[in-house]
């Protein structure tokens, strides 16, 4: 319920030795979570919302917000896409950070590699990187060109090297022309994201056809270990590698029977490799977003007749929106999280697990 799908028809001050993963945390998330004010009603975003204009974001809001109407809530707008959907034709327009998340060098001189990066949870995850000093380079679907246009300006906004990686990554040669390719332009790499995912909610496992449950596991589960297994060449002491897996992967809906699966799967990722590459020096973590408004919903991400309460059984009784898990991913590329490897953080909005 919370990744960029790939469908084929989805100088702060270092956070010292002995403070917790939640502390550093709360540590990193500060300078993201902050919005304008017009962001509290409806998702407003700003001036620079996919201009490319390199209009300056916003500066924080000294005063907290309530979280339970920081951002859109329920009921919205029954809608649909063809997969695999574009953010820029949603209503409301998700928050993935243009206008509000300010960065302050974590990153600076690192190199990232973002599947999924044109909107959704790997779009956030690409604008928050930038603009804490990395360069970025994105994959994502040729179809998803547009969506993809606006982050690649806004990386370069950022004054950071933007490097466009379109293609499947259902296709092996594709991910290993995908990874050469990102360390060429780049010159390296040091951070590795695998985020994109297809999702197809069913009402029933007869609903699901062979070609729908080859497509979800080659995408979610195939790529990240060919675009892995091509990047670890290129991976020096230092380095982070972050899966994005699912709340599906500890609770799954009855929907998502596919997909719930393949974000199991990612999660043993994270932790076996993790064992692997800690002699090594490289961090291996997984993310579990719960409900995020991204273009994955509407483009058969959820059943279409649940899209008007999407995140409502929350605690905050609302999904979530991109920008809001961006720190996490942020935190976990840092050496403030330098201890941290093997581990799977939650972001879900008060349920699932971990």
């Amino acid at each position: 319920m919370d990744d960029k799908t790939n469908d084929p028809a989805p100088s702060r001050r270092q956070i010292v030795g002995g403070v917790t993963a939640g502390a550093a945390m709360a540590a990193v998330a500060a300078p993201a979570l902050a919005q304008t004010q017009g962001s509290a009603q409806g998702g407003s975003q700003g001036a620079a919302l996919g201009s490319g204009t390199g209009t300056t974001p916003p500066l924080p809001l000294a005063v907290p917000h309530d979280p339970r109407d920081a951002y859109p809530r329920p009921p919205f707008k029954v809608q649909t896409q063809a997969a695999p959907g574009l953010a820029g034709r949603m209503e409301p327009r998700p928050d993935h950070g243009e206008a509000s998340y300010r960065g302050t060098g974590r990153l600076m001189g690192r190199k990232a590699l973002i599947t999924g990066g044109d909107s959704g949870i790997g779009r956030a995850a690409a604008i928050a990187y930038a603009r804490e000093g990395a360069d970025v380079a994105i994959g994502y679907l040729p179809a998803e060109q547009e969506d993809a246009d606006e982050v690649l300006a806004i990386i370069r906004d950022a004054g950071r090297k933007a490097v466009a990686l379109p293609g499947d990554i259902r296709d092996e040669a594709f991910c290993n022309r995908m990874v050469e390719t990102a360390v060429r332009e780049m010159g390296g790499l040091d951070i590795l994201v695998n985020n994109a995912g297809m999702q197809r909610a069913q009402q029933s496992i007869a609903d699901i056809t062979t070609e729908q449950f080859d497509a979800t596991f080659k995408t979610n589960v195939y790529a990240p270990f060919w675009i892995t297994r091509a990047a670890l060449p290129h991976l020096k002491p230092g380095a982070a590698i972050i899966i994005t897996a699912s709340e599906q992967a500890y609770d799954p809906s009855a929907v998502l029977f596919d997909y719930a699966q393949t974000k199991a799967s990612n999660v043993a990722f994270s932790k076996a490799l993790s064992k692997q590459l800690a002699g090594k020096g490289i961090r291996v973590n997984a993310v579990a977003p719960g409900p995020y408004w991204t273009a994955l919903q509407p483009s058969g991400g959820a059943i279409p007749a649940a899209l008007a309460e999407f995140g409502a059984k929350t605690s905050l009784g609302r999904p979530g929106q991109p920008v809001e898990i961006a720190p996490v991913y942020v935190l976990l590329a840092s050496q403030e999280s330098s201890f941290t490897t093997g581990q799977v953080f939650g972001a879900s909005g008060g349920g699932g697990f971990p």
